[in-house]
């Protein structure tokens, strides 16, 4: 009788681990490829599945996208500049029974194969086109990535350059050149301002040629703008010196001839002088003159 239970008991178990080992969930984001004696049956969508113990196989494949690093490359542009660069790349698996058959390791083999197209297509480009035309260079990486992974049924979605590393010799020429563009901007940009500032002051002394008095209101403006900020120090513009000289002038003439009118006017006539000469009408009689 112990024995009958015993053995009950055995089969028990043996039929408890038999129905966990037939039963497998495969889940949302998952897609089951079943092998039955090493031979392929097909694809098994998500939910509860029942294989056959120790006779099927049962493999999960994940259909989500995958983020992959692509470790920092170092690379030699065309212009034989040296940089690390590294990046990043998302993928996906669009079939489960190539990603499992066609290829052992299909996580490994996209990023051995992201580090050499990686190093492949930044070399082919000059370090000012590996700066400034990423976009292309991602959507070129990218394409490549994809004809060689649709036979592992993967879809590369998206691969970005994170990181770009430059020698310290080269950054500081790149820093030097920066300079040198913003200092030939400045100096154009000055330059245009000068030529704005002499074609409006051309025009201004054409307006103030027209109209004198212009030229009088301007200077009585700076006089203004001058004794705003209670400056003791006056200064005067030349045209008004120089109105002023001439007023100084005129005042001197004025003066001097007053001057001479004035001493003019006090000084005696002179003498009415006598004169004797022999006549000979007169016979010698003295002549007053």
């Amino acid at each position: 009788m112990g024995v009958l239970i015993f053995l009950i008991v055995v089969v028990a178990v043996l039929v408890v681990v038999a129905i966990a080992m037939a039963v497998k969930v495969v889940k949302q984001f998952e897609k089951g490829v079943l092998f039955r004696f090493g031979k392929l049956v097909g694809p098994r969508s998500p939910g509860l599945r029942f294989i056959i113990p120790f006779v099927d196989v049962l493999h999960r494949v994940s259909l989500r996208i995958v983020t992959m690093p692509i470790q920092s490359q170092g690379i030699i542009t065309r212009d034989n500049v040296s940089v690390d660069v590294s990046a990043v790349a998302y993928f996906r698996v669009v079939d489960a029974v190539k990603s499992v058959i066609a290829i052992e390791n299909v996580h490994a083999a996209i990023n051995q194969i992201a580090q050499t197209t990686l190093r492949k297509v930044v070399g082919q480009h000059t370090l000012d086109e590996t700066l400034s035309e990423t976009d292309r260079i991602n959507l070129d990486i990218r394409e490549i990535l994809d004809v060689a992974t649709v036979e592992w049924g993967v879809e590369v979605t998206l691969v970005e350059l994170k990181d770009i590393q430059l020698p310290d010799s080269m950054k500081r020429a790149m820093a030097r050149q920066a300079e040198a563009e913003r200092e030939k901007r400045a100096k154009i940009i000055n330059a245009q301002g000068e030529s704005l500032a002499a074609a409006a002051l051309g025009e201004a002394s054409d307006i103030m040629m027209d109209h004198p008095l212009a030229l009088q209101l301007r200077n009585l403006q700076s006089l203004v703008e001058i004794g705003v900020d209670k400056n003791t120090t006056v200064v005067f513009p030349a045209p008004l010196m120089s109105t002023i000289g001439e007023l100084g002038a005129f005042l001197a003439r004025e003066s001097a001839a007053a001057g001479a009118g004035a001493g003019a006017a006090t000084t005696p006539p002179p003498a009415d002088r006598t004169t004797t000469s022999p006549d000979p009408v007169l016979n010698g009689a003295p002549m007053t003159v």
